[in-house]
């Protein structure tokens, strides 16, 4: 059984409870397919949010693949769609089906291929009652434009990580063999990315690239790399003050047919968290501060540290003496562990013995989950220890806080690369012993994004980087006029 706002799929068959009224309205409507991970899912809705906003033409119908009953954020975000967009949960995928052993993004990625054929049968029913005119996918939903093919429908991707990111997947088939030594990949090249100002080492790519060849992950992200060509066009979650130089060297090729287009449409955020829990008692808190004092620590979504790690950060909070609003999560040495499925632990039983009562009046530390949005745009907030997602990072960007770039996973540490070398709005810790950063490491980082010279400079430049945003986003900046010109495209069909 599945879960609905206007329509769902029950049994493999389409049922319509509003036939007459709903389906057979005129606006052009636009078919959105997400994939598991509330991460992925929040940019796309906000991107869908945009478009109805900026161009009222437009319906909009979510379509997401599951591997599991909604989450309370899932169904939070869900519930507070505007009314011209709906949304259908596609029949539960069983676990069973899919190999174990696999990286998350792999889950993901099979999750959806296991419902393209209800994917295929909602859309031939939604297709033949209204003016279904595209097709937007997720990055791991890039399997469905084959469903996009048989109906002949444009198919386009919504590239919910960076610009960086995106030029580096587009060239990742043709760099795979420069950087690639038999089996394995070698860890001390370096790989440069069309457009970008530095290269990159090897070990700082996304994460599935890592991977043994023959591993099923590896070959994967190969494929979906490759499928990112067959779209008609990519709208990537970033602007041009950010990423200059990557967007032009990817539109260029472009105008040279030499790659799809790309629609740079960001920074699509969320204007408030859409899950309240903690909302009160942190910015209760934070009330109480001064402003800049407080550092936001949380690693995203999902991300979790080994139960070392996890002590090393409690302590390097207490020793650096600066003020702390801390999202904690239990320790576990996988470090997507929480991202498809939440924790139950209670993870405040994994704390370092008398931690809390020894930072009482420095700190504050929250199981599990934080309203991000809020903390970020308070006044108090000075600083952000953040994994460097991409929706974190747009996040921290427009709120103008300074970051320490923690990568995990995924693009992670790509993202880290962008905000240190290129960008600098962030510092980096180093990594000292057995792959654990230790306290007196993480304190330093801390006073170096919290105090002096270097903190004074990190905020000038995201301060400069968030006008930048905001300039994109209003009418006749590069954002707005950049989706113009693709909702106009949609409407001509």
């Amino acid at each position: 059984m599945c879960t609905h706002k206007k329509f769902c799929l029950y049994n493999s068959a389409l049922v319509v409870p509003y036939l007459t009224s709903y389906l057979m309205e005129k606006k052009a409507r636009i078919a959105m397919v997400a994939c598991p991970g509330v991460s992925h899912l929040i940019p796309l809705v906000e991107f869908a949010k945009r478009l109805v906003l900026q161009y009222h033409e437009f319906h909009v119908t979510l379509f997401i693949p599951t591997l599991g009953s909604p989450s309370p954020s899932m169904k939070a975000i869900l519930e507070a769609l505007p009314p011209n967009i709906d949304f259908t949960i596609l029949p539960q995928v069983n676990m069973e089906d899919l190999p174990h052993n696999l990286h998350p993004s792999a889950h993901i990625r099979l999750t959806v291929k296991h419902s393209l054929p209800f994917l295929h049968e909602a859309l031939s029913s939604l297709n033949s009652h209204t003016h279904l005119v595209a097709l937007v996918l997720d990055l791991f939903s890039c399997d469905a434009i084959d469903v996009a093919k048989k109906l002949n429908l444009l198919s386009y991707v919504f590239f919910a990580s960076g610009a960086t990111t995106l030029s580096f997947c587009l060239s990742f088939p043709k760099l795979e063999e420069s950087i690639v030594s038999s089996e394995f990949l070698d860890l001390t090249k370096t790989v440069n990315v069309p457009g970008c100002v530095i290269p990159f080492k090897v070990k700082d790519l996304p994460e599935p690239v890592l991977y043994e060849r023959s591993n099923e992950t590896y070959k994967l992200f190969v494929s979906l790399c490759e499928r990112l060509w067959l779209v008609d066009g990519i709208m990537v979650n970033s602007f041009t003050d950010l990423e200059a130089e990557v967007i032009r060297a990817m539109q260029e090729k472009e105008s040279n047919r030499d790659g799809p287009c790309v629609y740079p449409v960001g920074p699509i955020i969320q204007n408030e968290s859409s899950n309240k829990v903690n909302e009160s008692v942190c910015l209760r808190w934070l009330e109480n501060q001064p402003p800049n004092s407080v550092l936001y620590v949380c690693f995203g979504s999902g991300g979790t540290l080994p139960h070392d790690q996890f002590n090393e950060i409690a302590y390097g909070l207490e020793l650096s003496g600066h003020n702390f609003l801390w999202v904690v999560r239990a320790p576990n040495k996988s470090a997507s562990s929480a991202y498809l499925v939440g924790q139950k632990e209670d993870p405040l039983y994994y704390l370092p013995q008398g931690f809390l009562d020894r930072t009482k009046g420095q700190g504050l530390v929250v199981p599990s989950w934080a309203p991000q949005i809020e903390v970020l745009g308070h006044g108090s907030t000075g600083g952000f220890l953040s994994h460097c997602g991409w929706n974190s990072t747009l996040e921290s960007v427009v709120h103008r806080v300074p970051m320490i770039a923690w990568p995990l996973f995924a693009e992670q540490r790509m993202n880290a690369v962008l905000l240190t070398d290129v960008l600098k709005v962030a510092v980096r810790p180093k990594v000292v012993e057995n792959g654990i950063v230790k306290r007196e490491e993480i304190a330093n980082v801390i006073k170096r994004v919290m105090e002096g010279h270097e903190s004074l400079e990190m905020h000038k430049r995201i301060k400069e980087l968030s006008d930048g945003a905001a300039a994109a986003l209003s009418e006749h900046g590069s954002s707005y006029c950049t989706l113009s010109s693709l909702a106009q495209k949609w409407l001509n069909i």
